[in-house]
């Protein structure tokens, strides 16, 4: 739902990938963004309107995305896919960050748009410290980007998670991630993840901004 700049570029995607994609939009000029080429199916309509969602083939959906630029519109054409339709695959998109967290934790998977991109910004800009990039529904454990001292550097994946009590996630090295193991190296210039339990997120910084201690 939604032909926006997000909405047409996610269904040439997922045609590109083999699938077969409908879009719902209100705004039948909207569709101008498809092109062409376009293959899918496009229904004029209101997303979260069941008629409209049938016309567009939601019985028979393994996915749906809510992607219109309301928040009130994208939850409700979201929960009504997934609890009137049973969709299994279910995402919508929020701009109200906090908005987003309570509905995570009804378990509808959402994506803060405004929020992910502020803190990306705010990330580069102020590299310092630790930045939560996801945290699960029940808000028990989180995936965080860390600055790292440079007394790290050369320490092993496994070394780090003793020392911190933390999991190296994954490494992001001269653009390339790489998912870490036990023997992942530290070097210069690494961006390292962790995941880490809610409640250490407080220590985090100061946990990396320190050297191996044993």
């Amino acid at each position: 739902m939604g032909c926006g700049r997000v909405g047409s570029m996610l269904a040439h995607q997922l045609t590109d990938l083999g699938n077969s994609v409908a879009v719902i939009d209100q705004d039948a000029s909207a569709f101008r963004r498809l092109g062409p080429d376009f293959k899918g199916v496009t229904v004029t309509g209101v997303g979260f309107d069941r008629e409209h969602l049938i016309k567009a083939g939601i019985e028979d959906a393994q996915a749906f995305a809510a992607v219109s630029s309301g928040d009130n519109s994208n939850i409700l054409a979201a929960r009504t896919a997934r609890e009137v339709f049973g969709v299994k695959n279910v995402v919508a998109r929020i701009y109200d960050h906090r908005r987003a967290e309570v509905f995570q934790r009804l378990g509808i998977p959402t994506v803060a748009t405004v929020s992910w991109t502020a803190e990306q910004m705010l990330r580069r800009i102020l590299p310092e410290g630790h930045a939560v990039e996801w945290t699960d529904p029940t808000s028990a454990v989180s995936l965080v980007e860390v600055k790292i001292s440079d007394r790290w550097v050369g320490s092993t994946a496994q070394k780090i998670e003793h020392l911190t009590g933390v999991r190296l996630a994954m490494v992001t090295r001269m653009g390339a991630a790489l998912v870490a193991t036990h023997d992942t190296v530290v070097q210069d210039g690494d961006i390292v993840r962790v995941i880490a339990p809610a409640t250490v997120l407080d220590q985090i910084e100061d946990i990396f901004s320190k050297g191996p201690v044993e």
